[in-house]
């Protein structure tokens, strides 16, 4: 007979569960059953918990103190993942009730809670939000980490789009003023010289005594028959709401709706009048979206136009990221924004540059080519043209160099550093032919050096951006020709991918670098995006597929290496996570006033980003096992 849980020990159990997923999101029922059911146990320091030779796993644990060592296959060098306080194992072999392929073993005395395997398959039953996270591990941690970032980032939203920002930023023109004595003719005439909706009437000071607006000309004026010569005083909004310029957008909005009016006029310390802040002002501030921005670019007339698209831009990202907007999605409509940023700097350029009778296309290289850029990029592009048959090419070559050195500095000014690699179009080696960028490419592959195309992988993927795209399509079948027949280029490409190790410790979670002095640093780009990148590069190249997009080219390759549908959901899920805390980190960089960078220190991420990171490198971990696999690595 066993003896009644105690209570005591029921409730720390539970208030342990909750500070940690999925745990903090299940049944009030299931919390229960758990806290009812779980066993502490020891494991001193080398002890094992858990391995293959078990068969079905007798518990499912959860870490409560120390930390616990996965291995699979028994390898440490290639296959080990740290499990700290709150994460749960095995996940997949306690649902299937089959062996596990992971040792568990104690890297320090450990205390797990376990969960006896008849009463696992009870809490599956008991727990909706349990199972589901069994089914779906991996997703159901980005999830969550989706809904901490959105709600993080509506409050930014908010307080950046109206609710906090004051009045005196919102004020883009002087007030349009008459007197109180001015006639109505007048006023009606003011209102056509200067194509507004207002006017405010001030005394001899500056302070407002009324208002009078559109809507009122049509029920105090027109339909009364008012004479019009007499003073607007008597037709005017008198006692007008006013508000100070320190206010906010929010505090302007309350008035408004408060107060059943459409204007507040905003006034200094001394109540004179500053500006007027109308009702489709603070809606307008609400609307800013993709075609509202597209369509700024596209008809911007000069640079000073194109920076307010930029700060519109950022703008619509935060609004993104409070929205729960996926990474792929966000990197794509970035791209996609800086393409037509990217275009219309090169329609201002067509501008002054005579490039009649010349077929060229603007190539975009690297993660502009892939429509993966981030808030922080660099530029990597390039030219590839047709010479006539008679014109000089030297002079072609220059023309194309002055107008590519223009739109590259014009580029800069935006808000697009000269790359520092000099993978640039204003480059003479980046503005070729078509011919010598197919010769390029076949060297490349025809004689492949490890370091040559460690240098040249940016190059292979490459997208047309602006003017004759079909040039571009040429190209790229060439690639193909030379790529696909080729082991050894094949090889020496994927032996370049797998250079850089997932960051995974054996003893510490993340393997971390210095950086200014300070350790604990991770580069999410070098030891992160790009280990998903290369190795999907490789699979492009290898399998002639089309697409330069990385999760684009992970679809398509599952159907040729014959891989799980949902082992490649994790690999895709895992690679957008990274690149959503690099938009994270970028963005409030930005915010305050830095260059964005990829370098985060996981010491400081939350519990759930720190665990799904950890996950996300150990799926890059297992891409690059199959690309080692293929290849003999």
């Amino acid at each position: 007979m066993h003896s009644a849980p105690n209570p005591t020990l029921v409730e720390a159990t539970v208030s342990f569960l909750t500070q940690h997923s999925p745990f903090d999101g299940m049944e009030a029922a299931a919390l229960q059953f758990l806290g009812e059911s779980l066993q502490l146990a020891y494991y001193p320091q080398d002890s094992f918990l858990l391995t293959p030779d078990m068969g079905p796993p007798p518990f499912f644990f959860i870490v409560q103190r120390g930390k616990v060592l996965s291995r699979e296959d028994g390898d440490i060098a290639s296959h080990n993942l740290t499990l700290s306080a709150g994460e749960c194992f095995p996940i997949g072999a306690s649902s299937g009730s089959r062996a596990t392929v992971c040792h568990y073993s104690a890297l320090e005395d450990t205390f797990c809670y376990r969960l006896p395997a008849h009463l696992f398959a009870q809490l599956l039953t008991l727990s909706p939000v349990f199972n589901r996270f069994c089914a779906s591990y991996l997703s159901t941690l980005l999830g969550q980490s989706r809904r901490d970032m959105q709600l993080q980032f509506s409050q930014r939203a908010l307080e950046q789009q109206s609710l906090a920002t004051p009045l005196r930023d919102l004020l883009k023109r002087a007030p349009v003023t008459a007197s109180p004595e001015h006639s109505i003719e007048q006023v009606l005439a003011i209102m056509g010289e200067h194509n507004v909706g207002s006017v405010v009437m001030v005394d001899s000071h500056g302070q407002p005594q009324g208002i009078f607006t559109q809507s009122d000309l049509l029920k105090r004026v027109v339909l009364p028959k008012v004479d019009t010569r007499l003073p607007i005083s008597q037709v005017m909004s008198t006692r007008p709401h006013t508000i100070s310029r320190h206010a906010s957008a929010y505090d302007a909005a309350l008035a408004l709706a408060t107060h059943g009016v459409r204007h507040a006029l905003v006034v200094d310390e001394n109540q004179v009048l500053q500006g007027v802040v109308s009702e489709r002002d603070l809606f307008a501030m609400q609307r800013i979206g993709l075609r509202q921005i597209r369509y700024a670019v596209e008809t911007a007339a000069d640079m000073t136009a194109l920076h307010q698209v930029g700060r519109d831009l950022r703008q619509l990202t935060t609004n993104m990221l409070a929205q729960g907007v996926g990474a792929e999605q966000i990197t794509q409509f970035v791209s996609a924004l800086n393409d037509s940023i990217t275009a219309r700097i090169i329609e201002l350029n067509l501008q002054q540059h005579d490039l009649y009778g010349i077929d060229w296309v603007w190539l975009a290289f690297g993660s502009e080519g892939r429509e993966e850029q981030t808030f922080s990029t660099d530029q990597d592009n390039g030219l590839l043209y047709l010479c006539p048959e008679a014109y000089d090419k030297d002079q072609v070559q220059l023309r194309l160099l002055d107008f590519a050195a223009d739109v590259n500095a014009d580029l800069d000014r935006y808000g697009f550093p000269l790359c520092k690699g000099n993978i640039m179009a204003s480059n003479p080696a980046l503005c070729l032919t078509l011919e010598e960028w197919q010769e390029r490419f076949r060297r490349w592959i025809a004689s492949p050096d490890p370091k040559a195309l460690l240098n040249a992988a940016i190059f292979f993927d490459l997208r047309p951006l602006y003017g004759k795209r079909h040039l571009a399509n040429q190209l790229q079948k060439q690639l193909f020709a030379y790529s696909r027949p080729n082991s050894l280029f094949q090889r020496m490409l994927a032996a370049n991918a797998l250079s850089v190790a997932p960051p995974l410790g054996l003893l510490r979670d993340f393997v971390t670098e210095d950086h200014h002095g300070e350790g604990g640093w991770l580069d999410l780009k070098t030891c992160g995006s790009r280990l998903f990148v290369d190795v999907a590069r490789v699979l492009a190249l290898c399998y002639g597929m089309a697409s330069s997009n990385t999760a684009q080219r992970l679809e398509q390759a599952a159907a040729h290496m014959d891989t799980p549908r949902e082992e490649v959901r994790g690999l895709i899920d895992a690679f957008q996570f990274i690149q959503m805390l690099r938009l994270r980190h970028q963005h409030l960089e930005q915010e305050l006033g830095r260059q964005g960078d990829n370098l985060i220190q996981p010491d400081k991420l939350n519990p759930l980003d720190r665990r799904i990171l950890k996950e996300a490198l150990r799926q890059a971990r297992r891409l690059q096992q199959r690309l080692k696999l293929k290849y003999q690595l």
